[in-house]
């Protein structure tokens, strides 16, 4: 069998690099493309407003945030915590209420009960002792039921909705990026080295290097993993932890005793929809072109 050329459409055979071709041209299929530089976010960076931290602090997970923009977050949450308890104790009185409503009326139903029988059965005997009884009531209205509405089709005779039922919150505020329990004095604040470079005179934020490591002065950026010591707050390489710190387990700045806590690896790069460091490539979902 002699081969095709590139471009032979005489097969009759629709082969996959025909369909994914087309499918490229047409615009349906999926659209696979690794997220570029200006989609990631900076080490440096809060992880709410994806802008250079002012005044940064650091989650135990490592995850940095700008503290203005987390406490706003934190009081946000308490906020929104408080006015669903309030309604949900709310629902407990009402539910109480009702409750006692109900026992209420249910034992004026078994009194009603018991001075009907009684009735009867002095009624029976008053209509054995009498000769000339009368003949008993057969209207729709006797018998307590004036007090019912006949009209099926009033409004107060429809069935209603039930009540939505509002459960207890929960009090516990879970980190925006982690999803972990966080709390406002568990925030520990971060002090970047700035890079000393008197010939550069763009300001901070248009600078390409901004920060440097506390120990080796080595120029920090998304590509260097870096970690956060949390006695001094000192940002450093997770080369410097490795071959200085864990040696000795000693800050090598003020030589205080470290613990394995107190390093904390920042959390560096991803997007607003996209995990950190993990899964850089966004999928665009498009109709599916049938063969």
């Amino acid at each position: 069998m002699t081969r095709h050329a590139r471009n032979c459409t005489a097969g009759a055979v629709y082969t996959y690099h025909e369909k994914k071709r087309d499918a490229a041209e047409s615009g349906y299929g999926t659209n696979q493309q690794r997220i570029g530089k200006d989609s990631v976010k900076n080490f440096d960076c809060c992880s709410l407003t994806l802008q250079p931290c002012r005044n940064p602090v650091i989650t135990k997970d490592g995850y940095l945030f700008d503290k203005e923009a987390i406490l706003q977050y934190i009081i946000t949450k308490k906020t929104v915590y408080a006015k669903k308890l309030k309604e949900f104790e709310r629902q407990k009185q009402m539910d109480l209420t009702e409750e006692a409503e109900a026992n209420a009326l249910e034992e004026h139903k078994k009194l009603m009960r018991f001075i009907n029988t009684e009735k009867n059965i002095v009624a029976s005997k008053s209509a054995i002792a009498s000769t000339s009884a009368g003949p008993s009531s057969i209207s729709n209205m006797s018998n307590g039921k004036e007090k019912e509405l006949p009209s099926f089709w009033l409004p107060s005779q429809a069935p209603s909705a039930k009540k939505t039922k509002v459960d207890k919150p929960d009090s516990t505020i879970l980190c925006p990026v982690s999803q972990q329990p966080i709390r406002a004095k568990d925030l520990i604040d971060v002090k970047f080295t700035l890079v000393q470079d008197p010939d550069d005179k763009k300001s901070l934020i248009t600078k390409e290097n901004r920060y440097m490591c506390a120990v080796t002065h080595d120029i920090l950026s998304n590509s260097v993993p870096c970690a956060v010591l949390r006695p001094t707050g000192d940002v450093v390489t997770m080369e410097c932890v490795e071959k200085l710190i864990k040696k000795d387990m000693l800050h090598p700045l003020t030589n205080a005793k470290l613990k394995e806590k107190d390093i904390i690896p920042l959390q560096r790069g991803g997007t607003g929809y996209s995990t950190t460091n993990s899964d850089l490539e966004g999928k665009e979902r498009r109709p599916a072109l049938m063969s």
